[in-house]
C-alpha cells in the first residue's frame, strides 16, 4: 500500500513540475515545452477577402472594394460598390461611463473605452475594449443581406449629439445610408446614463417599387490574440460564446473555428451571441420569439466572427420595418447581466462549479454591501465558510491528532520491522485497529470541502469587482499580483507551518514530498491576483488556529515536525 501511495505522489509531483515548467516558459515569452498551443498571427490582416462565400466575413479594417459582390440569403457580404458619399469619419461619443467611436462606414462601433475601469498596463488610462488599430481588431457590425442592400461597408450620414450632458439621461445617435437597390437602412443607437447596454434599432425603408425581403445580420469580429495583461499562470477563456434555451451556454475556441470543428445551436428563437474575455464581454441581444440563425466563422488570417442573422418580413414599397436589438459591451457585473437577458450572466464563467460559485458570489456581494471593502469581504467570507465547516474540520484535525499521538509507536515499529515489509504492514494495521485510528480520517472531511473552496477560487478570479479594488496599504488592486510579494511570502510561511503541524508520514519519501509540494505550489502564487492569495492566507491561518486548539484540547501538544532531508 505504501508503494502505491508513493507512486501516486511521485506522479502528482512530476506532473506538477511539468505544468509549472510549461507555465514558466510561457511567462518568459518562450514556447511551451510540453503543451504547445497553435500559433496565431501577431496582428489581424487588414485586406478584404477577395470573394464572397458561405464563410467569408469582411475584414473589420478593410476599405470598400471597388467591385460589387451581391450576397445571397444567409451569407454576409465581403464587399459593396464604392460610393461617392460624404467622406468617411470617426464619430466620438461620450457618456458618464463610456467613450465610444463610431465609423460612418456602416455606422459601426469600432472603439469603446470604459471610464470607470483602468487599463491593465497603465492604470492612469481608461480600459480600451473594442478597438480597431494596427495591433487589435474588435468591432461590432450590422447590415442587410439577401440582395444588394446596405451593409456594414456602406457609407452613412451621422446626426445627433455627441455627449451626454448634465441632467440628461439618454443620448440618441442616428446613422442613415444612401438608398441602395431601393432600400435605405437607418441605425439608431440609444445610450443611457450609467449603462453599458446600448439600444440599437434598425429601420429598413423600401423606397423602390417592389417588395423586398432583406435579412439583418448582427456580428462581432475579433482577432484571435490573447487580451493584453493576461497571466500565464492561470487560464481564462477568450473567444465566442452562444446561448440558446435549448443548448444553454456554448463556448467556442478560436482553434475549433480554424479547424471547422465548432459545434453550436445554429437556429433558435431565443438567446444571444457574444465575445468573451476575462472580466469583460460584448453581446448582441435580440428579443425572444424572433427566429435567428447563429454562426461562427473565420473571416481572415487571425480574424473570427460570431453573429446571428434574422429574416425580416416582406417590406412593401413606401413602407418600413424596424427591428430593436441591444448591444452590451462592458464589465461582467453579475446582477447587471442577469437583468439584461436570460443566461447572459453565464459569460462570467464559473465552469462546472457554477451551482456553488453563484451563491458564494451572492454572499460575498452581501458582505461587501456592509463592509465596503472587497479585501475584508473576502476575509469575512472565508471566516463564515470555516464556521460552516467547523465540525467537519474538527473531525479531520481530531484524526490527525490521534495519528500524531501514535506516531512514535509507528516509527519504532517501522524501524524494528524494516526488513519485513509484509509484517510491517500487518503490524501497522493492528496498531490502527487497537488505537481506533483511521489513517484516512483526516482526508475525507477536507475532500468534501474542496469543491466549495475551488468554487470560491473561481468567484474571486472571475469577478470584475476585484479590478482596481484596494484592500490595505500597498494592495491597490486585488486582481493584480502583490507588487512586493508580501502576501505570497506570508502564504508560503503559513502553508509550511500547517505542514509542520501535521503528523509526519511514516514513509520518509512521503514526508519529503509533503514539504516539497507546498513550496512548489507557493511559487505559482507569487504571480496570482492578490485577492486569491488573501483568501488562501485567511484559510491557512484559520485552519492552523483550529488545528492548534483541537490538538491542545485532546492532550496532544502542538509540535513542529520539521523535515529531514538526509
Amino acid at each position: 500500500m505504501n508503494d502505491i501511495r508513493r507512486t501516486i505522489l511521485w506522479v502528482i509531483f512530476g506532473f506538477s513540475m511539468v505544468l509549472l515548467w510549461d507555465q514558466w516558459q510561457l511567462y518568459n515569452g518562450n514556447k511551451a515545452t510540453f503543451f504547445p498551443k497553435p500559433e496565431v498571427a501577431a496582428s489581424a490582416k487588414t485586406s478584404a477577402a477577395p470573394a464572397a462565400s458561405a464563410n467569408a466575413v469582411p475584414s473589420a479594417t478593410a476599405a470598400a472594394a471597388p467591385a460589387a459582390v451581391t450576397a445571397t440569403p444567409g451569407q454576409v457580404p465581403t464587399s459593396v460598390p464604392a460610393a461617392t458619399a460624404a467622406p468617411r469619419e470617426k464619430i466620438e461619443v461620450v457618456t458618464d461611463v463610456l467613450k465610444l467611436s463610431f465609423d460612418t462606414e456602416g455606422g459601426t462601433l469600432v472603439r469603446t473605452e470604459f471610464k470607470k475601469h483602468a487599463d491593465f498596463v497603465d492604470s492612469t488610462k481608461p480600459f480600451v475594449f473594442l478597438d480597431q488599430s494596427s495591433s487589435r481588431v474588435y468591432v461590432a457590425q450590422t447590415g442587410l443581406i439577401g440582395g444588394d442592400f446596405p451593409t456594414h461597408k456602406s457609407p452613412m450620414k451621422f446626426s445627433g449629439e455627441r455627449s451626454l450632458k448634465d441632467g440628461q439621461n439618454e443620448l440618441t445617435l442616428r446613422f442613415e445610408s444612401d438608398v441602395q437597390n431601393g432600400v435605405k437602412l437607418v441605425k439608431t443607437y440609444t445610450l443611457k446614463r450609467g449603462s453599458y447596454a446600448i439600444g440599437v434599432t434598425h429601420e429598413v425603408v423600401n423606397t423602390g417599387t417592389t417588395n423586398v425581403s432583406p435579412q439583418l445580420y448582427l456580428q462581432l469580429v475579433r482577432d484571435g490574440n490573447k487580451p493584453e495583461g493576461e497571466s500565464a499562470f492561470y487560464s481564462t477563456f477568450t473567444g465566442p460564446a452562444i446561448y440558446t434555451e435549448a443548448k444553454k451556454y456554448q463556448k467556442v475556441e478560436f482553434s475549433d473555428i480554424e479547424k471547422n470543428k465548432a459545434e453550436i445551436d445554429k437556429t433558435s428563437p431565443n438567446g444571444y451571441v457574444a465575445m468573451v474575455q476575462h472580466y469583460f464581454a460584448t453581446a448582441w441581444l435580440l428579443a425572444d420569439g424572433i427566429q435567428r440563425e447563429n454562426f461562427v466563422r473565420k473571416v481572415d488570417t487571425n480574424l473570427y466572427a460570431v453573429g446571428m442573422i434574422t429574416p425580416l418580413a416582406d417590406v412593401a414599397p413606401g413602407q418600413s420595418k424596424s427591428v430593436s436589438t441591444q448591444l452590451f459591451s462592458g464589465p461582467q457585473e453579475e446582477k447587471v447581466l442577469e437583468a439584461l437577458a436570460p443566461g447572459l450572466d453565464l459569460v462570467k464563467d464559473y465552469g462546472w462549479l457554477a451551482m456553488l460559485s453563484k451563491p458564494l458570489y451572492w454572499l460575498l456581494d452581501k458582505l461587501f454591501s456592509f463592509i465596503q471593502n472587497w479585501g475584508w469581504s473576502i476575509v469575512a467570507l472565508v471566516l463564515l465558510l470555516k464556521i460552516a465547516f467547523y465540525w467537519l474540520n474538527a473531525k479531520a484535525y481530531s484524526s490527525m491528532a490521534k495519528m500524531k499521538a501514535i506516531n512514535p509507536k509507528i516509527m519504532e515499529m517501522r524501524e524494528r520491522l524494516k526488513n519485513d515489509p509484509q509484517k510491517m504492514q500487518q503490524e501497522m494495521m493492528r496498531i490502527y485497529r487497537e488505537e481506533k485510528v483511521n489513517p484516512m480520517g483526516g482526508c475525507f472531511p477536507i475532500m468534501i470541502q474542496i469543491p466549495v473552496f475551488i468554487a470560491l477560487y473561481w468567484v474571486l478570479l472571475s469577478s470584475v469587482e476585484m479590478r482596481n479594488a484596494p484592500w490595505v496599504g500597498w494592495i491597490h488592486d486585488l486582481s493584480a499580483p502583490d507588487p512586493y510579494f508580501i502576501l505570497p511570502l506570508v502564504m508560503t510561511l503559513t502553508t509550511l507551518l500547517q505542514t509542520a503541524l501535521n503528523p509526519a508520514p511514516p514513509d520518509p519519501m512521503q514526508a519529503k514530498l509533503m514539504w516539497f509540494m507546498p513550496l512548489i505550489f507557493s511559487v505559482m502564487f507569487f504571480f496570482f491576483p492578490a485577492g486569491l492569495v488573501l483568501y488562501w492566507i485567511t484559510n491557512n491561518i484559520l485552519s492552523i488556529a483550529q488545528q492548534w486548539m483541537i490538538n491542545t484540547r485532546m492532550g496532544v501538544p502542538p509540535q513542529f515536525n520539521l523535515p529531514k532531508f538526509k
